[in-house]
């Protein structure tokens, strides 16, 4: 194995969470990926999961345990984005802050027979890392919540995680929520600034810098959705509308860059090791990351900059087009136990 990981996230229906995991999942012969853990951003924990679980049955992978996580930012609230938004401009996507507690079905109509696991999110991170100490590669591509939460319960903990790599915040580009910030950065900046700051040997950024280079065009789209799995199914229910509504729309699919280059390093082809800082005081700047040469003390990060797109459009078309697996173990809820599916 390459790679042992926790995937933490916080999954809307397909676009770029679900597709990176579902990437991940056709290459389980280089990355054995522990369990998956859900935090609030993109939507509600409980929504994002849903999502998650039906991929995990779409792609025979229901062995793969799944835990819910934080539900709300660490210090981050609606009441306060609003207040951003009326006194410095409006703030593009609120995420979970704008969602309602209703858990809709996932496409198809049904909930998924796999259910989340009873220990929560934080909890099976520290024990994980615990257990297997210096081997646990942490992706996180969602705000960091759930990993700043383990990193308060447990302070040694970072020094035993062999590496973070995340997507968020940006190096040297604008912000997609607001001119200053990206998403994952804004909606928890405490959190990204505890995990930045923190003791963990490697740490790797795919912020905006990179993950921008490489938007889905109505072109690969079509390609990728004339092959019929249940995965491109349910890429052409999330994606299609926007495509139909404009037929030149570009589709930023900024998690999907960090699952590839956990697949091959390559396709990342410009990285530099930065000093990078989060800004967390209330402002027109909250939540933006940015390189702070004046800042001795700031924590050094290999951020990505550049990548083969080409090379990364190939690898995304043709993990996304494979044939998924048969069905794996599913859970049998009534009775506690696992039954094959």
């Amino acid at each position: 194995m390459s790679h042992r990981l926790i995937f933490d996230t916080d999954s809307a229906v397909f676009n770029d969470d679900a597709a990176a995991l579902a990437m991940l999942l056709q290459r389980r012969d280089l990355v054995e990926i522990l369990g998956i853990t859900v935090v609030a951003g993109n939507h509600t924990v409980h929504q994002g999961a849903e999502h998650l679980l039906h991929l995990l049955e779409l792609t025979g992978a229901t062995d793969i345990p799944l835990f819910h996580g934080a539900d709300a930012p660490l210090v981050h609230t609606p009441e306060q984005a609003a207040r951003q938004e009326v006194q410095w401009g409006p703030i593009s996507f609120k995420g979970a802050f704008d969602a309602t507690a209703e858990v809709q079905t996932p496409h198809g109509g049904r909930f998924a027979v796999t259910r989340p696991q009873t220990t929560d999110a934080v909890s099976f991170i520290i024990d994980t890392i615990e257990q297997y100490p210096d081997e646990i590669t942490l992706v996180a591509v969602g705000p960091m919540t759930n990993l700043a939460l383990a990193l308060r319960r447990r302070p040694g903990l970072a020094a035993r995680i062999k590496s973070l790599v995340f997507m968020g915040g940006t190096a040297r580009v604008s912000g997609n929520v607001t001119p200053a910030a990206e998403f994952n950065f804004w909606f928890d900046p405490e959190a990204a600034a505890t995990a930045l700051g923190s003791a963990i040997p490697h740490i790797v950024m795919f912020g905006l810098d990179v993950t921008n280079r490489a938007p889905i065009r109505k072109m690969l789209f079509d390609t990728i959705v004339a092959v019929d799995t249940p995965i491109t199914r349910l890429m052409r229910h999330d994606m299609g509308p926007r495509f139909e509504t404009d037929p030149g729309a570009a589709c930023y699919v900024w998690d999907c860059v960090t699952a590839a280059w956990l697949i091959d390093p390559s396709v990342v082809t410009v990285a530099e090791h930065l000093p990078i800082v989060v800004d967390t005081t209330f402002g027109p700047t909250y939540g933006a990351a940015r390189v702070a040469e004046d800042a001795p003390a700031a924590a050094i990060i290999e951020v990505m900059l550049d990548l083969n797109v080409e090379k990364f459009y190939e690898m995304y078309e043709r993990l996304l087009t494979r044939p998924v697996p048969a069905s794996g173990p599913v859970q049998d809820i009534s009775q506690g136990q696992w039954r094959n599916g």
